[in-house]
């Protein structure tokens, strides 16, 4: 399960970056999501922590809607920086006018006229027979794509994984994002239904949920992860864990407060590839983990 794209590209010190699948693009292995600081963090604060994150080399932004005001105050940097950063944003729609309408709500909001890279936001629990049709949204963002509005388009999941399988099988895409950490391995599986089917067709792949994510999935005032609260457990080996996926290109986190973000940047910075005794030891965490989080983001299939 070793992953052997990792690249570094600039000086010593600085992030490694690997190749995001089919679009050729680098980006760095570990990137930033902004709904801790959208919902989380006042305006200044959070600016302040993308401000930093990018200096780091934390350049994969990942944004939504949905993250309160994450996109205005990201305006505030993209004014000034918007060449240093590779910009995802989400649309949560089924439909194709519904899609390209929330897009150009989020190019508003972000103070820019296109976007690197647009999602379907959470398909697992989308009508993927809706997103599939010739007016869906995984066809609204084509033609946003063609419309020089996004530059690639893709879908994100946290659970139900067949659904995403069956989008792999039925479509093609630019990039995928999944929930992955060994506990949800257990549970939903990504790693075995469905990244096999991203890699065959050489989707870009972020991680997400690589510490099982926020306690309840809320963001409006700081919380510790999931992981955090089964116990004193190793971040630093669950991003490993992520890291190591094949075709994984960036771990994407979110981050309250700037101890958090120099925390993942040194370990980015320092990532190598898990020895057969840390497998053994996430094998036998990942299956406790499960056991005691269940189906936490919703429904298996």
């Amino acid at each position: 399960m070793t992953s052997e794209n990792a690249r570094p590209v600039t000086a010593t010190g600085a992030l490694p970056q690997r190749v995001l699948g089919k679009t050729g693009e680098l980006v760095p292995i570990l990137g930033l999501g902004t709904a801790c600081g959208g919902m989380g963090l006042d305006d200044a604060t959070a600016i302040e922590l993308y401000e930093l994150a990018i200096d780091l080399g934390v350049t994969y932004i990942d944004t939504a809607t949905a993250y309160g005001r994450a996109q205005t105050q990201l305006a505030h940097l993209l004014q000034r920086r918007r060449d240093e950063v590779f910009v995802a944003t989400k649309v949560n729609s089924e439909t194709a006018p519904e899609a390209i309408s929330i897009l150009e709500q989020n190019l508003g909001e972000l103070g820019i006229d296109r976007v690197d890279l647009t999602y379907v936001h959470a398909v697992g629990g989308k009508d993927i027979d809706r997103l599939l049709a010739a007016d869906g949204a995984l066809a609204g963002l084509r033609e946003a794509r063609d419309r020089g509005l996004t530059r690639y388009l893709g879908f994100t999941s946290h659970n139900s994984p067949g659904r995403s399988a069956r989008l792999l099988r039925e479509t093609e895409v630019d990039v995928v994002m999944f929930a992955l950490n060994s506990g949800d391995r257990h549970t939903y599986d990504f790693e075995g239904k469905v990244l096999p089917l991203a890699n065959a067709q050489n989707a870009g792949i972020a991680a997400m949920k690589v510490y099982g994510g926020a306690t309840k999935m809320k963001y409006h005032k700081p919380v510790h992860s999931h992981l955090s609260n089964h116990g004193a457990h190793d971040h630093q080996l669950a991003l490993r864990y992520a890291l190591d996926l094949p075709g994984v290109a960036t771990a994407v986190v979110g981050m309250f407060d700037t101890d958090e973000l120099r925390k993942n940047v040194q370990w980015a910075r320092s990532y190598t590839p898990l020895t057969t005794p840390e497998r053994e030891l996430l094998e036998g965490l990942g299956r406790r983990l499960a056991a005691d989080w269940g189906p936490h983001f919703g429904p298996v299939e």
